[in-house]
């Protein structure tokens, strides 16, 4: 376990080790996109670090990415005003309960509060139930189902 570890903005020098952490998200109970293109994704995080409505921390321990977190500033909300999508959170599974996870979801908040949002969200599949614990901990304030679809492919 990473005893020592800093939870910082990541840099375009990290992207390459990004990307590969995105493993930790396909393994069981995920599982990679059937459209998963690593250049691509690596085009989409260098985009994600300059938008002016993203953001993207990593957590290093030992010299090593040990997790990272993708914000997204999206809708302003009517009811609730400007809020923040946690669209990805992974902690090395060899690293995890090191307080990780902790950091970064602290941080986010952070970060969140810092450009203006009025709350965090995120969501989960329904099989991450380790992944739910560790938010449950976390005192959310409100719980929710999410529905999404696949929009279909145009000509």
């Amino acid at each position: 376990m990473t005893e020592n570890h800093v939870v910082r903005g990541a840099e375009s020098a990290d992207i390459p080790r990004l990307i590969k952490a995105y493993d930790w998200l396909f393994a069981p109970p995920g599982s990679t996109p059937a459209d998963w293109d690593p250049a691509v994704a690596e085009e989409r995080m260098a985009r994600t670090l300059a938008g002016p409505r993203s953001g993207v921390l990593v957590a290093v321990g030992d010299e090593r990415l040990v997790g990272f977190c993708t914000l997204y500033l999206d809708i302003e909300s009517v009811r609730f005003g400007q809020r923040c999508w946690v669209e990805d959170l992974a902690v090395d599974p060899d690293q995890r309960s090191a307080g990780i996870g902790a950091a970064l979801l602290t941080t986010a908040r952070e970060w969140s509060a810092e450009h203006g949002a009025s709350h965090l969200e995120l969501n989960s599949g329904t099989a991450r139930v380790d992944a739910h614990r560790f938010y449950n901990r976390h005192r959310p304030t409100a719980h929710a189902l999410n529905f999404g679809w696949q929009t279909p492919e145009t000509s």
